[in-house]
């Protein structure tokens, strides 16, 4: 299959126009090659922690006394 083939292929199945399809970026990997991927799924996820992040940033506009005992 050629680049070509699979631009058309994909715009028949989704409906979507070439132009899209050529776009976004469709390529033909060899199925051997397991480092392809541009985004691999060895990288820690993607999500925050809010209540750390509130603590984070919540800090006194004055700062305060701390009295020796």
């Amino acid at each position: 299959m050629t680049q070509n083939e699979l631009h058309r292929s994909v715009a028949r199945a989704t409906g979507e126009d070439l132009r899209e399809i050529c776009r976004r970026g469709f390529s033909i990997v060899d199925p051997r090659n397991i480092d392809f991927d541009p985004e691999p799924d060895n990288q820690l996820p993607q999500m925050i922690d809010w209540d750390q992040h509130d603590l984070e940033r919540n800090v006194p506009l004055v700062a305060q006394r701390q009295d020796a005992a």
